[in-house]
């Protein structure tokens, strides 16, 4: 399991496979094995690289200090010098995508290409931005995510017709019903005010490189709906590709096609 420390914290990341690099970074409450089917796909010709979010996976707390998604876009760098990696593929899903951008922005001569899914760097609307910190408050008030918050998290991160006793939804119940007052406290909470406190990027859209950028949505993903997606894409200038039958983690819903899209492009920008 190799970590580094970063910021005085230790950041958990997995580096598997050979060849051009490609970073995963994925969505808030969510470790990298999320991106399990996308990995052992990639690895078969691509370096692979996905880290936890921290105080998620194996990451440690969030550091001191780390007051933006700035700053998580440097401490990837970081993990990036510190593997020695000139070049990278950035796919980023949901805040991944956010600081992903940043990342672009600050160093864009690190990127080969980016990939921003199910994700959206402008600000969070005001009614959804109150409401999540209302639920940040009840969490970091209990030090739980009791079962009836429970009931109205989940859902938000897959389609609306998913059975919810599926595996995929089952686990991810559990994982987020098992996390510790504490982890909740320093790290969770926190990033969640980051990641839903963020100032707008749409402006500087126009800034990344149309020919190496893709936007990819799932065509029923609720938080990040593909209007938003859409709004993206023109203003960079990049293709926007709607994922069949999938919401919020469309890589795990419909992992099939976007393993096939991302391969394409990855393949594309390493030629």
């Amino acid at each position: 399991m190799p970590f580094v420390t970063i910021d005085g914290q230790p950041l958990h990341y997995i580096d598997q496979g050979t060849g051009p690099a490609v970073l995963l970074a994925g969505s808030y409450l969510w470790d990298q094995a999320m991106w399990a089917p996308q990995i052992a796909a990639l690895s078969q010709q691509y370096r692979v690289i996905a880290l936890d979010l921290w105080g998620h996976g194996e990451s440690g707390p969030l550091p001191a200090g780390t007051a933006s998604l700035d700053d998580v876009a440097r401490q990837a760098l970081a993990l990036l010098d510190h593997l020695d990696i000139a070049r990278v593929t950035l796919i980023g899903l949901s805040v991944g995508g956010m600081w992903g951008v940043r990342l672009a922005l600050s160093a864009p001569q690190r990127l080969n290409g980016l990939v921003l899914m199910d994700t959206y760097v402008g600000v969070e609307p005001e009614p959804t931005r109150q409401y999540y910190f209302s639920l940040f408050k009840m969490i970091e008030e209990t030090g739980v995510i009791a079962p009836q918050l429970l009931d109205i998290v989940v859902p938000i991160f897959f389609r609306p017709g998913i059975d919810p006793q599926s595996a995929l939804y089952q686990d991810f119940r559990a994982k987020l019903a098992a996390l510790p007052p504490q982890r909740l406290r320093e790290s969770i909470v926190p990033m969640g005010r980051i990641t839903f406190g963020r100032d707008d990027l749409l402006p500087r859209l126009g800034e990344l490189d149309a020919a190496s950028t893709l936007v990819i949505c799932g065509d029923q993903d609720k938080p990040r709906p593909p209007s938003e997606a859409r709004e993206m894409a023109e203003l960079i200038g990049c293709e926007c590709v709607l994922v069949p039958e999938a919401g919020h983690i469309s890589n795990l819903e419909n992992p099939g096609f976007v393993t096939g899209e991302l391969l394409k492009f990855i393949a594309a920008r390493n030629h």
